[in-house]
């Protein structure tokens, strides 16, 4: 067969049901190889969102997602939602057509250096320059994506090579999947660390939601008594209503969280690899701190100085381990007891009343009406703390952003990728006017393909994380962040199929959100919030944790200063 029907076959023997893409000359082939295939392709209105649609494919069911673009521009457009999966360590089989391999290098039309484009932002890039190379690669690719720190892989096809006969029987190929640099060895360390700790706590981040491993650090956890809280992408790995969820730590993170990070006297981090926003100043914690540290990349594991003991492998098979070895559960402790009582300080009313519509009172609304195992996403900036902060998810994996990156123009597309592989859950993007207006053409795309998402739009008429930034580190002087001119959301929605509703008065929430979710077209709420709400607290920018401005938080009335660790059996 010829290498265009090749490449959709060495797809579909791995399962593949989709791929999110656009055409153009260099990848024509494919296309029209696709009328024959079984593979689904989602016609996006602009490449960026390919990647994006392929990514919550794959954050929402753990399989690689597949995208495609054409050579030159078609390509580059790829790169911004390839380098997002990469920072998330989301699998991606991502592929660009290419100018005939004859003539790579004489600037042909649409010609760029793709392969070296991608180089940087996946976990390998293949150049395909003969037919007989095919199956290999695309095994290998696919290995490559789903295994250790699963990533996006790039293929760059020569239209020339699509063309040509693939030479029959097809090799059995063992690849260039990734050599196991697994070490449990630290695993009886860890045992004894948390066994003699006094005050055990568990940092969660997106490797652990990556390695499915809920029931086994929910078990640990409650095992040791030690709070749970998470990074960013580990949110909702343990379902945040559980007595031991902390939530979310770090610059916008809950005040218990951090107080548990500065006193606690053992971490065992599963999957989490100490970023700037989600640890802020790492001089805040003390140097006796022991840190376990599990993480499936060895580049990752042990970073920190204060680490004592490293794992390198699967974190639900490292956590299996040290559950065996514990053996034993512990009834109640007072660091239990002390985080009990911060955890009911650190419990905010969302419930807001008045005009303008206060976000807080949006995530309470929205709450309301989300199903349990509801799918949010979000885009980036105020809207995504918004919901990183006040919404608890019950369900792994049930929350998808953009963490790394911090892509705007992230969630929607992203949303109907999920909405694509789960028609029967709700699907929520969590959105800002900015980010919004990045990929609001794919609404052409949800409404062609048949995906009800449902859009909560958080409209301030401002980029608001960056005017919050120019608040309070520039003296409330705005440059570049007024969107006053934004076009009408709800106008926009009809002219693309959708449906949608302007809500500018609290009370009319929770009916916009009741027909939202009934609605079997998608369905933006466009919905008019206080653009004086700063999304607080927050710690700024190269400042420590005793730094942080609580803002409407209760926290800082009684809990500011720091708490004398050797205090903590005398309080209840």
């Amino acid at each position: 067969m010829r290498g265009s029907k090749a490449v959709l076959t060495l797809l579909e023997k791995q399962g593949v049901e989709v791929m999110f893409g656009y055409p153009g000359s260099y990848n024509l082939p494919i296309f029209d190889d696709l009328l024959q295939s079984s593979i689904h392709h989602v016609l996006v209105r602009h490449e960026q969102c390919a990647a994006h649609m392929a990514d919550g494919y794959a954050r929402s069911t753990g399989k690689p997602g597949v995208c495609m673009s054409t050579s030159g521009p078609g390509a580059t457009n790829l790169v911004t939602g390839v380098a997002t999966a990469y920072a998330d360590s989301s699998p991606l089989i991502v592929m660009t057509g290419q100018v005939p391999a004859e003539r790579l290098g004489d600037n042909a039309f649409q010609e760029a250096d793709v392969f070296s484009l991608m180089m940087p932002i996946t976990k390998h890039s293949f150049r395909v320059l003969s037919p007989d190379r095919l199956p290999a690669v695309m095994e290998d690719a696919y290995g490559i994506a789903s295994s250790g720190r699963m990533g996006p892989v790039h293929i760059d096809l020569p239209v020339d090579v699509l063309k040509q006969e693939v030479p029959e029987p097809w090799p059995k190929y063992h690849g260039l999947l990734d050599r196991s640099s697994e070490d449990l060895s630290g695993v009886l360390d860890a045992v004894r660390l948390l066994s003699s700790a006094e005050r055990p706590m568990i940092l969660a981040g997106g490797g652990a939601i990556w390695s499915r491993c809920t029931d086994e650090l929910l078990t640990l956890a409650e095992m040791l008594m030690a709070p749970v809280s998470t990074t960013l992408m580990g949110k909702g790995i343990i379902p945040e209503e559980h007595p031991l969820a902390l939530g979310m730590m770090g610059m916008h993170g809950r005040g218990i969280a951090r107080r548990a990070f500065e006193q606690c006297d053992v971490m065992l981090v599963v999957g989490a690899r100490f970023s700037d926003r989600s640890t802020t100043v790492q001089s805040d914690l003390p140097e006796s701190i022991k840190i376990i540290q599990i993480d499936i990349d060895p580049m990752e594991a042990g970073k920190d100085k204060r680490t004592k003991v490293r794992i390198v492998g699967d974190a639900r098979k490292a956590l299996q381990n040290i559950i065996k070895g514990l053996g034993r559960t512990r009834k109640d402790t007072p660091w239990g007891r002390r985080m009990k009582h911060l955890r009911q300080q650190c419990d905010c009313s969302m419930d807001l009343p008045g005009e303008p519509i206060k976000p807080q009172k949006v995530i309470y609304e929205l709450s309301k009406v989300l199903a349990d195992d509801a799918y949010v996403c979000t885009e980036v900036g105020q809207n995504q703390m918004w919901a990183a902060h006040f919404l608890r998810i019950k369900t792994p994996g049930h929350f998808i952003t953009s963490g790394g990156m911090g892509t705007m123009g992230f969630g929607f597309p992203a949303a109907l990728g999920v909405k694509y592989a789960h028609r029967e859950k709700q699907v929520v993007d969590i959105a800002g006017d900015g980010s919004l207006m990045m990929n609001s053409r794919e609404l052409a795309t949800a409404v062609n393909e048949d995906l009800p998402v449902v859009i909560c739009l958080m409209n301030n008429n401002w980029l608001g994380m960056v005017r919050q930034l120019q608040n309070v580190a520039y003296g409330r002087r705005y440059s570049g962040t007024d969107l006053a001119r934004n076009p009408d959301f709800v106008m926009m929605a009809h002219a693309y199929g959708a449906e949608g509703v302007k809500v500018e008065k609290a009370s009319e929430l929770e009916e916009a959100f009741q027909r939202a979710f009934r609605s079997d077209v998608p369905f933006l709420i466009d919905i008019h919030v206080d653009p004086e709400e700063d999304m607080l607290p927050m710690v700024p920018g190269g400042k420590s944790s005793r730094d942080v401005i609580h803002g409407r938080c209760r926290w800082g009335c009684e809990m500011n200063g720091t708490v004398d660790v050797n205090r903590i059996q005398q309080l209840p």
